[in-house]
């Protein structure tokens, strides 16, 4: 019972210092919530929670802060998650339904979570590593061209234009449109790629220098596809907002979060169905030790592709844990249709 009391105690700390930013004695407690205790069982409760590390006193004469520690066991503890609001959800819902492609999704996804949490937010461009070839498409055009078009299942469409030695007559780009859908649609990427080499040997040898150099510019399409990496940031002027939240400068977040390969990094590690939560040393970047990561993986068949918000450690998580929740819900549906 007195663990669970103590609990509560933290809990009400925490929810009072993300709001007002100002340290929480125990009077303020007693007067904004119903704890059912003494002030002294208050006071004392307090003093353990500081003993434990769970909180702290900033100052002499002051009240208290929630530690790193303290936030850790809130975010464990927590029993449920403050739901979005009707108008937050359409909201979600109406801008990224007007979504036109992949890239307009990722943008469009950065920017509602910036402006749904007022932080920092970041999502990872749909990963290739799972995805599959959905379709292949070679189209003849003037002066012995030809464009080649590579439709994955992450909705990524990728085209290039290649020069060929002569034009290929129309039954020769029927029988190579055949060949090539048939040794890539549904493979994964790299398989795709060893495949097309196989689907060369089937034609006249007449007819090899042009299917080498329709088929090479097909795989290179698909392994360059398959080792690209990008993340979308957005909220970044949010920091002003959070500004005093720093003992230190602005500086070493603002590093931190130039290094794509930081934030991806931080991304990967979102790997567990639901929001994961890391916290000031748990995100293991010295320049991001006063910021929190609430993130989660988001789609099927994305191979482990995320989006989340970085802001202060005094966040509002439960706010901050449904509104990644729900984007990454509609940024998966959005994906996974055809």
């Amino acid at each position: 019972m007195a663990d669970e009391r103590r609990l509560d105690v933290l809990r009400a700390i925490v929810e009072d210092y993300v709001e007002t930013h100002e340290p929480v004695g125990s009077r303020s407690l007693l007067d904004r919530h119903q704890l059912g205790v003494s002030p002294a069982t208050i006071r004392n409760d307090m003093a353990i929670l500081e003993d434990e590390g769970y909180i702290s006193q900033p100052h002499t004469s002051a009240g208290r802060i929630p530690t790193e520690k303290g936030y850790r066991i809130f975010v464990d503890r927590l029993a449920t998650v403050k739901p979005l609001s009707a108008a937050e959800r359409r909201a979600i819902e109406t801008f990224l339904g007007g979504a036109v492609d992949v890239d307009d999704i990722v943008q469009r996804s950065v920017r509602v979570l910036a402006q749904l949490t007022n932080q920092i937010a970041i999502v990872q461009y749909p990963s290739l590593s799972l995805a599959t070839v959905r379709h292949v498409e070679i189209v003849p055009l003037e002066n012995a061209r030809m464009l080649v078009v590579v439709i994955t299942s992450s909705g990524r469409v990728e085209q290039r234009i290649i020069e060929l030695a002569e034009t290929p007559d129309e039954a020769l780009v029927g029988q190579l449109r055949a060949r090539l859908t048939g040794a890539t649609v549904g493979q994964r990427l790299g398989e795709a790629s060893v495949r097309l080499a196989e689907a060369i040997d089937g034609f006249a040898p007449r007819h090899r220098p042009i299917v080498t150099s329709i088929v090479s510019a097909l795989s290179h399409t698909l392994t360059s596809e398959r080792s690209t990496e990008r993340i979308a940031v957005g909220g970044t002027a949010n920091l002003a907002r959070f500004g005093h939240d720093f003992d230190q400068a602005i500086q070493p977040v603002l590093e931190a979060l130039e290094e794509q390969v930081v934030l991806l990094k931080l991304l990967g590690e979102a790997t567990m169905p639901g929001p994961q939560v890391r916290i000031g040393s748990e995100t293991g970047t010295e320049g991001l030790s006063a910021m929190a990561l609430v993130s989660t993986t988001y789609g099927v068949n994305e191979g482990g592709s995320a989006l989340g918000t970085l802001g202060p450690t005094r966040m509002d998580y439960p706010g901050t844990i449904a509104a990644v929740a729900a984007v990454a819900r509609y940024v998966g549906r959005l994906l996974n249709e055809d």
